[in-house]
């Protein structure tokens, strides 16, 4: 439940029973279609129980063709940082009511807008334990930008862009360093030679890099490792 109403939730487990700990991703421009759900299985698949929330729930539109730009950029456009804060904010709580997971236990993954969006919400829920960020424009520049909140980041953030994206210029990239530092906040960006916007996204076959993909995965998922390990690794600790 958000303060806007009930929003769905796509929902995948992780196969062991460990203590829990869970990622919440973040939908591209195209609501919470096949290929997100495809991503937060793959997230479950690594022992983390992953849902992906309909940012998209105040419209009653559930997904877009991704041809259909014209539909997509308005429904984004509206989702400023209030209101994809109270989504975030309502998954997080959710995870906590449902399955006993604390924010300290709770990760973000959010790509295109859901990259922006997951850099929002991050900022204002600096108890959470890491954001990664796939090629997220906007978060640097323009009316969503949130490097003006960026004190408020807690855990460690991850943004991963292709160096021909040219929605992400590299003049905000400097800006996202210049404003880490200014706050001593744990930021590192990673730049993938030849690849651009949506590449890691296999289900659109003329922007997906494979070789881009894999590395930008693991790097994410070696984040998530890291800063919500498993019984196992926090025994070995």
């Amino acid at each position: 439940m958000t303060p806007d109403g009930m929003m769905r939730v796509y929902r995948a487990e992780p196969a062991d029973s460990r203590p829990r700990r869970a990622i919440v991703v973040l939908q591209e421009a195209f609501g919470v279609n096949a290929h997100i759900q495809d991503v937060t299985d793959r997230a479950a698949a690594r022992g983390f129980v992953a849902i992906a929330p309909d940012l998209f729930h105040r419209t009653g539109t559930e997904t877009v063709d991704y041809a259909d730009h014209a539909t997509a950029m308005p429904l984004i456009g509206a989702l400023g940082r209030d209101q994809v804060t109270a989504d975030v904010t309502a998954a997080c709580d959710h995870l906590t009511t449902a399955d006993g997971i604390g924010r300290d236990r709770i990760a973000l993954m959010g790509f295109c807008f859901g990259g922006r969006a997951a850099f929002t919400a991050a900022t204002a829920l600096p108890e959470l334990a890491a954001t990664a960020v796939f090629y997220g424009p906007g978060a640097a520049s323009g009316p969503h930008s949130v490097l003006d909140r960026i004190a408020g980041l807690g855990g460690p953030l991850l943004f991963l862009v292709g160096d021909a994206d040219p929605t992400i210029p590299e003049a905000d990239l400097e800006a996202i360093r210049t404003a880490a530092a200014e706050h001593d906040k744990d930021v590192r960006i990673e730049i993938f030679p030849g690849a651009g916007h949506a590449f890691h996204c296999d289900a659109r076959p003329q922007m997906y890099r494979p070789e881009a993909a894999q590395q930008a995965w693991g790097m994410a998922m070696d984040l998530f490792a890291t800063t919500l390990p498993d019984h196992e690794e926090e025994l070995q600790r």
